[in-house]
C-alpha cells in the first residue's frame, strides 16, 4: 500500500511529465531569449528643465545576426496620468566605437531606433535618448515608459518582446 506522500509525488512526478512533453514545463536554464531589451538611465532624479538620458541597449543572444530591429515607446499609464508633466524627447544617438553618431526616431509616443547595422551574435547596441523636462513642467511625479520591440535575423526567424519598462525618473521641485 503506497502512502499519501508517494501518491502524491507520483502524481505531481506525472503532472512535471506530461508538461515536459507539451512544452509547457518552466525551463531550466536561464536563456533570455533570442534578443534582450534593456533600459537605464543617468539620473533617477531632475527638475523642470532638466534632462535625463535614456539608454537603450539590445543584445543579440543568438547564433545570427541581427538585421533589422523596431521598437515602439509610450508613457505608462501613470505618466499619461499627470497632465501636468511635461517632456519630449529631444536627441537621439547610437553609441559606435568611434563614439555618437545621430539617430532617427524621436518623438512623444513611437520610436523607431536606429540600433545600426547588423548586430553580431553576443554583441549589443545602445541607443541613447535625450528626455527634455518642460520648465513649466509640474513636479513631484514619476516619468515612465514602456517598450515593444520586433527583431529580425539573419537566419529568416524573427522574436519580439516586451513590455520593457524603463526605470521611472522623479521631477522635484527645486
Amino acid at each position: 500500500m503506497r502512502s499519501p506522500l508517494m501518491r502524491r509525488l507520483g502524481l505531481a512526478t506525472a503532472l512535471a511529465f506530461v508538461l515536459a512533453v507539451l512544452g509547457l514545463a518552466p525551463s531550466a536554464s536561464a536563456d533570455s531569449g533570442p534578443a534582450d531589451l534593456t533600459f537605464t538611465t543617468d539620473s533617477a532624479t531632475t527638475t523642470p528643465g532638466g534632462t535625463v538620458n535614456l539608454s537603450m541597449t539590445i543584445t543579440n543572444n543568438k547564433t545570427y545576426d541581427i538585421w533589422f530591429v523596431h521598437q515602439t515607446i509610450d508613457p505608462t499609464w501613470l505618466t499619461s496620468q499627470r497632465p501636468d508633466l511635461k517632456y519630449s524627447f529631444t536627441g537621439c544617438s547610437l553609441a559606435t566605437a568611434t563614439g555618437g553618431t545621430s539617430c532617427s526616431g524621436t518623438g512623444p509616443a513611437d520610436l523607431g531606433t536606429d540600433y545600426g547595422a547588423t548586430i553580431p551574435p553576443g554583441q549589443s547596441r545602445t541607443v541613447t535618448l535625450t528626455l527634455q523636462i518642460a520648465a513649466d513642467s509640474g513636479c513631484n511625479g514619476d516619468i515612465g515608459f514602456y517598450s515593444y520591440y520586433y527583431a529580425e535575423f539573419s537566419d529568416s526567424s524573427t522574436t519580439s518582446g516586451g513590455p520593457v519598462y524603463t526605470p521611472e525618473t522623479r521631477v522635484l521641485c527645486a
